[in-house]
């Protein structure tokens, strides 16, 4: 019977250990089996009263377990369960880059967790980590800190009260009152970035943001929460609507490269720049500027909002730049460039033209290229207008070349006068004067007491002069000229309209956002850039002669 017994023991247990061999095949290792081997010590001994599993080591302990190498002063030694616990001078040493410092270790083979406690430095090849205490799984080749820790190497200095670093990626995470500066203290700080959550790679220097960030750069700051920072170039290129300020001017966007040194910014969809300073806005969807050249620009529906006044002017073209000159000295100006389907709308003013050019150094705004200009019911149009401005309110317009004024006082009636040169004088944004010189041609409707349509004036003169109050005619002025007063039925048809009269009321911006809708003139009606002809130059024979 006792046989029996011991045979079918002996059968089960062979079951047992081959179950046990096939499901250690077939399933990975929880953690190492390898031994941890003992080394040195000056002295080992065993006190079952004072600890019943550990052997005492004391004096130049060192223990290895695989390719690593660690080093106390002295430990507790447990066998069997393949740990130790080390105290004073530990050292922890695998292979020749990567080196772990502090004054306790607690190992575990089985696990390959190595726990280090006060005065902890991490180094691995030229990055320094500083905490106090850190583990380092080595199955995961990763260190993890939090209690907070000091991350160093040979361009920044970053902090946080949680994170953990990958040797063999070189890649460390950072969390919770992440701070970054760049350089290394005790040199004076050129950037410091603050974030909640940054991943940092010490072989790239690159720092990625992926939580709340500000970034401080001298005078400038940038807001983020998504992008890279590469602090050797100090360059960012930064995602979902980051923030960039700097000295007054903002800049937003879809995306955002800053190039700190070179002080230059580019933005990238939806962009908004508000300058505070100026008191004007550009919107679009790229946008650029250099602070150490005052140059500027902003393309793809581009539109320029100026709120410096009550009333705010918005402006659209295709592109706008802006160029400084006599940068950061007292004579410093600006020039700014609007180029093509230029389309401008305030409650008190709207303009198209084809290009426009701004000049701060004689508040002078002029347009080009079929330029129009309208003020309530009239119409100012030319080869040319400027526009001149004094503390930003309109001083006075003048129209170059086939100059044309209008207005409008029914569908058939119209005041016009035509010159070589039209210049009307402003008032607290009320004309006052208009003067008209060359080729100048009137028809000019007064009106009765009962404002009644008295007849038209067709006039034709060499010069006019046009007084106003109310923004009514109040009187006119001009030397020998000849003209008509016909009764209103009786007006030829050909006298009704000067030769060059034209009303473009229906390409005339309706509101800030009809600004964006191009209305080209109708074919025919363009004007005919008129030549300027050079006197021919004489020659010293032909005088002679």
């Amino acid at each position: 019977m006792r046989r029996g017994f011991f045979a079918f023991g002996l059968i089960l247990f062979g079951f047992c250990l081959v179950t046990s061999m096939t499901a250690r095949q077939g399933a990975p290792a929880q953690g190492s089996e390898e031994k941890v081997l003992l080394l040195h010590a000056d002295k080992l001994y065993f006190d079952e009263r004072v600890h019943r599993t550990a052997q005492f080591l004391v004096g130049n302990v060192a223990f290895r377990h695989g390719d690593v190498l660690m080093y106390c002063d002295s430990a507790l030694f447990y066998e069997a369960s393949n740990s130790f616990d080390a105290y004073g001078s530990v050292r922890m040493l695998q292979g020749d880059t990567l080196s772990l410092d502090g004054d306790m270790l607690f190992y575990n083979g089985f696990d390959q967790l190595a726990r280090v406690r006060h005065n902890v430095v991490m180094k691995h090849v030229n990055t320094f980590l500083y905490t106090d205490s850190l583990d380092y799984d080595r199955l995961y080749e990763l260190g993890y800190f939090f209690e907070g820790g000091r991350l160093v190497d040979q361009d920044n200095e970053l902090t946080s009260d949680w994170g953990e670093y990958s040797p063999a990626t070189r890649e460390a995470v950072f969390n919770y009152n992440v701070r970054l500066v760049n350089p290394l203290p005790p040199a004076e700080p050129k950037t410091t970035l603050l974030s909640d959550t940054l991943h940092y790679n010490t072989r790239t220097a690159i720092a990625h943001i992926l939580g709340p960030s500000n970034i401080e750069h001298g005078g400038s700051h940038v807001y983020s929460e998504l992008g890279y920072y590469y602090t050797q170039s100090d360059t960012a290129y930064l995602l979902n609507r980051s923030i960039l300020n700097n000295d007054g001017r903002r800049l937003v966007g879809d995306s955002i490269v800053w190039l700190s040194e070179e002080h230059v910014g580019k933005a990238f969809g939806n962009v908004e720049y508000d300058d505070v300073v100026n008191k004007n806005k550009f919107y679009g969807h790229y946008a650029f500027y250099n602070d150490s050249t005052g140059y500027a620009e902003a393309a793809d529906s581009a539109l320029l909002v100026d709120y410096s006044e009550a009333d705010t002017l918005y402006v659209h073209a295709d592109s706008f730049k802006v160029y400084t000159f006599y940068l950061d000295t007292d004579s410093m100006y600006r020039k700014m460039h609007g180029f093509y389907h230029v389309r401008a709308f305030r409650e008190d003013v709207q303009a198209v033209c084809d290009s426009l050019v701004y000049n701060s150094q004689d508040s002078c705004l002029t347009m080009y290229r079929d330029p129009i200009l309208w003020q309530q019911g009239q119409q100012l149009l030319g080869e040319e207008i400027q526009a001149f401005f004094n503390d930003s309110t309109l001083d006075s317009v003048l129209v170059l070349r086939q100059a044309l004024s209008v207005e409008m006082l029914d569908t058939i009636h119209y005041n016009q006068i035509a010159g070589k040169e039209i210049r009307s004088y402003f008032r607290d944004g009320d004309i006052y004067l208009t003067t008209v010189i060359g080729n100048v041609f009137l028809n000019y409707y007064p009106f009765d007491d009962d404002s009644l349509m008295v007849g038209m004036n067709h006039v034709e003169t060499t010069l006019l002069k046009l007084f106003l109050q109310n923004r009514k005619v109040d009187r006119i002025w001009m030397p020998a000229a000849q003209g008509t007063m016909y009764p209103v039925p009786l007006v030829p048809p050909s006298v009704l309209y000067l030769e060059n009269f034209a009303w473009f009321d229906y390409i005339r911006p309706r509101d800030k956002d009809d600004i964006f809708e191009w209305r080209p003139k109708k074919a025919g009606s363009e004007l005919k850039k008129s030549i300027q002809r050079e006197a021919p130059k004489q020659k010293l024979s032909d005088v002679k002669r």
